[in-house]
């Protein structure tokens, strides 16, 4: 099955209506005969969507919507609310209580499954981007960075020439807070920083399909692929509408509407798009945390093997080098002893800036231990991976690194140990070459410090 849906109504007739049309596009459907039971329903089975009838005799649906989404634990099921009802109030009404959609039966069954469809596929999308409160994996028990929401946002409204939305667009500055803005196809497709959140895109009624093309080209664009779209039809046109709903638009409306209505479901595309956004950026910050050191913001051990094993792949068969560096510096447990903890982390971070600005973009360079780093130099020889390591131990040693206070100067230097794999040693492991370099690091210890070492395969079998 490909989605839980849950079916609400008293009638029993029209549950079972209702379940074959589901069942036969091979959705779980699951059935609440009155308000009471599809509230505990929903909490228990959590359904990935909830059709549900307004009129009941115990509680009314406006009021289980309610319930609904003020429970964290069904706040993001979309709720479909179907009725009897064919009036603007009721209409109104069902929208603040925050349902998706308020739909007056009768309603055709390509018109319910487009709507189903297209709302299954956006919770399923914000479901993927839902980071676990509870037990979080490795790499992202730290909290993310909070998000910040743009300050104003824009509403973009693409009208037809002789459509009906010009009429009411002048109204909605008065409802809604962000900005309206008219915009020709041309202007929405520029990519630009100051993008609509919600695109409201009239079909014309001479040329429909080209207001198919503005929706299609808009999502597939990434300036604009994750703004909130709004099909606006001049008349009632099923076939157009769940064409517009099954190629990404988030709803679809038919003319005359009132501003009210088109208020509050720009309204409801606006919070999608900021709970969409701050899901994103929370995706996105945990995933730099799982592979960036908190300390230094250089990569960490696992990311940088990774890319390790990817560079010895990619020269595998060819003629080309890539240096391997262990880096450690020099009696660092003295700078925590005489200088303090706080010491030794400026020490590290600002060493890691230094080392970063020193090397390339393409090359690695990451924390992987207490005070050791690792560089991976791609497309280097043994003579220019000298030169580099080189150039870092004295940059290091002649660095004005200072205590946290600005004033008082800590002596720092590092040893550094070379490997190079690639073509001259094809048969060297990426084990090979990190137990080479440390072999290295070890003998530059060994030799007095301050310096930097090479090691041959041969000295690490």
């Amino acid at each position: 099955m490909s989605g839980k849906i849950l079916v609400v109504d008293d009638v029993a007739t029209n549950r079972i209506v209702m379940k074959v049309k589901l069942a036969t596009a091979c959705y779980d459907v699951i059935q609440a005969e009155s308000g009471r039971t599809a509230l505990d329903m929903a909490r228990a089975e959590i359904p990935d969507l909830i059709l549900l009838d307004v009129l009941m005799p115990d509680i009314d649906g406006f009021t289980v919507c309610e319930r609904l989404k003020a429970d964290p634990r069904t706040a993001d099921i979309p709720i479909i609310m179907i009725t009897s009802l064919d009036d603007t109030e009721a209409r109104l009404r069902g929208l603040s209580c925050g349902a998706d959609e308020f739909l007056s039966k009768p309603v055709t069954e390509l018109t319910l499954l487009a709507r189903v469809r297209s709302l299954l596929r956006a919770n399923s999308r914000n479901a993927e981007l839902r980071m676990p409160t509870q037990a979080p994996a490795a790499g992202f028990a730290d909290a993310p960075v909070p998000f910040k929401q743009a300050q104003t946002e824009c509403v973009g409204l693409l009208m037809a020439q002789d459509g009906v939305g010009r009429r009411w667009a002048s109204g909605l500055a008065d409802r809604i807070r962000e900005d309206v803005k008219f915009f020709t196809r041309a202007q929405a497709l520029e990519a630009s920083k100051d993008q609509p959140a919600v695109f409201v895109i009239e079909a014309d009624a001479h040329r429909p399909e080209a207001a198919l093309e503005i929706l299609t080209d808009l999502r597939s664009r990434p300036a604009t692929r994750h703004a909130q779209q709004i099909f606006m039809l001049q008349e009632s046109h099923p076939e157009l509408a769940a064409r517009a709903l099954d190629l990404g638009a988030d709803d679809v409306v038919v003319a005359p509407i009132t501003v009210q209505e088109m208020a509050l479901r720009l309204r409801a595309q606006l919070q999608h798009k900021r709970t969409s956004d701050r899901r994103r950026n929370e995706v996105t910050d945990r995933l730099r945390q799982a592979v960036i050191d908190p300390l230094t913001g250089l990569y960490n051990r696992r990311f940088a093997l990774g890319q390790l094993a990817t560079i010895a792949r990619e020269a595998e068969g060819s003629t080309r080098s890539f240096a391997v560096l262990l880096l450690d510096f020099d009696h660092f447990k003295q700078i925590n002893d005489k200088f303090g903890h706080a010491a030794g982390d400026k020490v590290l971070t600002d060493t890691a800036k230094l080392l970063q600005a020193r090397l390339r973009s393409l090359d690695v360079i990451a924390r992987i231990g207490g005070e050791e780093f690792l560089m991976v130099l791609p497309d280097t020889d043994l003579e220019e991976a000298q030169r580099v390591a080189e150039r870092l131990r004295a940059g290091i040693d002649q660095a004005d690194i200072t205590l946290p206070d600005g004033t008082t100067r800590v002596p720092v230097t590092i040893s550094i140990g070379l490997a190079i794999g690639g073509h001259r040693t094809p048969d060297a492991s990426v084990s090979d070459l990190l137990e080479t370099a440390d072999r290295a690091l070890y003998a530059a210890k060994s030799d007095g410090r301050n310096q930097v070492s090479v090691g041959t395969i041969s000295s690490a079998a």
